[in-house]
């Protein structure tokens, strides 16, 4: 480690707050690369490792939070691939252990060693029990977990790592359903449902429709091009219904995931239909036949996305067609942005960028 200084926004202890503290700068030695950040992205990914309480994830604290992150390459190990110094990219997060089947396919998300990668409390990714992207520097153990994205502004990069990939695997683990048009609900228009939004316009021909608890995210929804939008209310499910003639949708993308989404989302969902649960916000579903589930539901959990993945959400954002809704911020308000999070001030995606 070098003596120069490294600030970084620290998880200390479980519960938190987080602390934007100096840390050692990172040499970078064999297959490692030392990123210069140029922008993290915060979402409420952060703010469920920054609340769980001691022994509920695998990670020792203290660790940088941050999974999110796009900068510059400045250094390389011995031994890295990959791109080259100077070069400007974002970094893929779900580190798996390289190796196995599904990495070696780019699926590092669905490492085959990740229950043992989490045995060993090694962490799932860059910022997530591993050192993250909320600093000046990151150290990243290969070259392999970097995409370059050219003269994409960092702004725009920094959240496609999770924002927009992980909305881009969701829409493509329901994609079957949706192959003759339909219809799809995106349940949530935060920093992954606007993305949805726009995704499934640019790669499917279904009927988009947005809800969400907040009208701003519903004026951000129909912004993005989603045909019809909702406030999230008792009788939403029957007003879905209507939209897709009785039947109920095609598909439904849950980027909430709490009890009313969940509920809302089986009311809505058409027999034979997909559920996706993408948001982590405490709800359950019970199955069981009979039970509240339509017949023939598919549910699945998307977790992050591949390498492939990723490369062709940064292709999407170069060529125009998928745009970030992005609040700045400096790395040094870390604390106050993640406030503004909770209490759901942020349009869209928030950002930090080291000052």
């Amino acid at each position: 480690m070098s003596t120069a200084g490294n600030r970084a926004v620290r998880l200390i202890r479980w519960g938190g707050p987080p602390v934007l503290t100096e840390v050692p700068r990172p040499v970078p030695t064999g297959e490692e690369v030392l990123v210069r950040v140029e922008a993290a992205g915060l979402c409420r990914s952060d703010l469920h490792v920054i609340d769980a309480p001691p022994g509920a994830l695998p990670y020792r604290v203290p660790f940088t939070l941050g999974h999110e992150v796009a900068g510059r390459v400045v250094e390389r190990g011995g031994r890295a691939v990959g791109p080259a110094i100077g070069e400007r990219v974002i970094v893929y997060g779900p580190w798996g252990c390289g190796q196995c089947a599904r990495c070696a396919s780019g699926a590092e998300n669905y490492c085959d060693r990740r229950p043992a990668l989490d045995g060993e409390r090694a962490g799932t990714g860059v910022g997530l029990g591993r050192d993250g992207g909320m600093a000046d520097v990151l150290l990243v153990p290969s070259g392999r977990l970097l995409v370059p994205v050219g003269d994409l502004p960092a702004i725009q990069a920094a959240p496609l790592t999770d924002a927009g990939l992980t909305a881009y695997h969701a829409v493509n683990t329901v994609g079957r359903s949706l192959v003759d048009g339909g219809s799809v609900v995106v349940l949530g228009v935060g920093g992954l449902g606007h993305l949805a939004v726009q995704i499934l316009r640019a790669t499917t021909t279904a009927q988009v429709l947005a809800v969400d608890v907040r009208q701003q995210a519903l004026a951000l929804a129909d912004e993005c091009g989603a045909h019809f939008g909702t406030l999230l209310r008792s009788d939403t499910a029957e007003v879905l219904r209507g939209r897709t003639g009785g039947s109920g949708a095609d598909a439904v993308l849950d980027f909430v995931g709490s009890p009313s989404s969940l509920e809302c989302a089986i009311a809505a969902l058409r027999a034979g239909g997909e559920l996706a649960v993408v948001g982590s916000g405490g709800g359950e579903v019970a199955v069981r036949k009979p039970g509240a589930l339509p017949p023939g539901t598919r549910i699945s959990l998307p977790f992050w996305g591949t390498l492939p993945e990723l490369e062709r959400v940064v292709a999407l954002a170069r060529e125009g067609t998928l745009r970030v809704e992005a609040e700045q911020f400096a790395l040094s308000r870390a604390t106050e942005v993640i406030d503004r999070l909770r209490s759901g001030a942020v349009r869209g995606r928030a950002v930090l960028v080291p000052d």
